[in-house]
């Protein structure tokens, strides 16, 4: 007899335990890793696998698990990957396939999928994406849909849907949003709702929401904006604690998001702060373990 899934068993594949931060800038380039328990603790630095590099993109894939993608090496830009499995063990690095490129934004779709779109490649900014079966293969480049820019933001909502939002247009910064399906097609712009940023960071929340946070525009900031299970993106909330940059976000125990470590101006910090399952942010956990760095992303997995 077939056991009875619960209403909301769409959004369950997306509904991950656990989170991991990795790779970054702390003033040189790591690869180092720092998983985030289903309690939204984040554990000391785990000796990196793989090619050292910042500016990269993470997200789910397959259920429970996930992937880093892209990057900057200091003095190229990449389009290697590297497999992050359902506990948290990440692995060597697999040859890249697309447009190489740094300052691009990941999330999951279709509950057990990915994507990675726009950024940089030492030109003009891209629109391009790059689909991620539930198998963790990356396929070639889909051509862009929305203004191409770098350093967005991205996330899930709505169980099975993402979202990318904001960036850097080159010049200045926007805050459209371009919605993807459950089948992983990217829609046109979406005019933007609240401050226009780059640098910031986003994860999923609530079981079917997301969160924009943080970022640098006319200023580095600290607001958020609160994605709803239709994707519609909220105007400011005030924010809450340090104001940074190029930090990274990921959700965790199922419902909840934290965002983590990023930098202040010169200084990378170590800072989290807790996303509830209402979206409400905390304020500054400074006792996070684990190096201070920038320009890192993050996942959840289990």
């Amino acid at each position: 007899m077939f056991p009875i899934l619960p209403a909301n068993s769409a959004t369950a594949a997306s509904e991950n335990d656990e989170g991991i931060f990795g790779y970054g800038n702390t003033g040189s380039l790591t690869a180092i890793t720092n998983l985030v328990s289903n309690a939204g603790v984040v554990a000391t630095d785990t000796a990196g696998v793989g090619t050292a590099r910042y500016f990269v993109s993470a997200c789910e894939y397959g259920g429970d698990k996930g992937i880093f993608g892209y990057g900057h090496l200091g003095a190229s830009f990449v389009s290697m990957t590297n497999l992050v499995s359902n506990t948290g063990v990440v692995g060597t690095d697999v040859t890249g396939v697309g447009t190489g490129r740094y300052g691009s934004a990941a999330c999951s779709y279709g509950e057990d999928k990915g994507i990675f779109g726009y950024g940089i490649y030492g030109g003009p900014a891209t629109a391009v994406t790059n689909l991620v079966s539930n198998a963790g293969v990356v396929a070639t480049d889909t051509a862009g849909v929305g203004t191409a820019r770098d350093n967005p933001g991205a996330c899930e909502y709505g169980g099975d849907k993402g979202i990318f939002g904001y960036g850097f247009l080159t010049p200045g910064y926007g805050s459209m949003t371009n919605l993807v399906s459950n089948t992983g097609v990217v829609g046109t712009d979406v005019t933007g709702v609240g401050m226009a940023r780059h640098y910031l960071a986003a994860c999923g929340y609530g079981g079917d929401k997301g969160i924009f946070g943080y970022g640098s525009g006319a200023t580095t900031t600290a607001v958020t904006n609160l994605v709803s299970d239709a994707g519609v993106v909220a105007t400011d909330t005030a924010g809450v604690g340090t104001a940074r940059r190029n930090l990274a976000a990921t959700q965790y125990d199922g419902d909840k998001g934290i965002f983590g470590f990023g930098r202040t101006g010169a200084p990378y910090v170590a800072i989290t702060n807790l996303v509830s399952d209402a979206g409400v942010v905390a304020s500054d956990q400074a006792a996070t373990t684990g190096t201070a760095r920038g320009y890192l992303a993050a996942c959840s997995f289990n």
